[in-house]
């Protein structure tokens, strides 16, 4: 399953990122409830383990995003597929999001969340990809800055497969 594809990122380099962002969200929000809204579906891996790694109380809640459909491009049409089931007013927010790449698809969420009147919200995203950036977006907590590359595994999927990938990498050889 992983022949033809390099791997970037190994599962315990991310694993390590991962911890170290946990604790810092830890100390930045202390003792304080937290909302984290994981952005499906590329993000579900990310923030189970992110989750595991915050020392607070917190829920989690879900919103589906879409804007790439089967493409490796993003098409800059943002389509919410599912939205969150309980309020984020008052809450504190952390978005987790896979990657930021254009910026237009967290631009779009964090306008709408905003409209939910939440008491904060940051963003978290595992990857950002510069390079592609049409719209700016400040990211809170970010795992790894990569190059220009479509990549998959840990969440990050190439037609809905290879989320399963416990490491991140990109198709040599497709």
């Amino acid at each position: 399953m992983t022949e033809g594809i390099e791997t970037i990122f190994t599962a315990e380099q991310i694993r390590a990122r991962v911890n170290e962002l946990g604790a810092e969200i830890s100390r930045d929000y202390q003792k304080r409830s937290l909302v984290l809204l994981c952005i499906l579906k590329g993000s579900f891996v990310f923030a189970a383990d992110l989750a595991r790694a915050i020392e607070l109380p917190l829920r989690i809640e879900f919103m589906g995003v879409s804007s790439y459909g089967e493409d490796t491009k993003s098409s800059g049409v943002v389509q919410i597929t599912q939205d969150v089931s309980t309020p984020l007013a008052g809450e504190d927010v952390l978005i987790v999001e896979d990657i930021v790449d254009t910026g237009l698809t967290l631009h779009y969420l964090l306008q709408q969340i905003q409209t939910r009147g939440p008491a904060s919200v940051r963003i978290c995203s595992l990857l950002h990809k510069p390079a592609r950036e049409m719209k700016k977006v400040a990211i809170d907590y970010l795992g790894f800055t990569i190059e220009d590359r479509f990549v998959i595994g840990y969440g990050l999927d190439w037609a809905q497969k290879y989320r399963n990938l416990p490491f991140i990498g990109e198709v040599t050889n497709p």
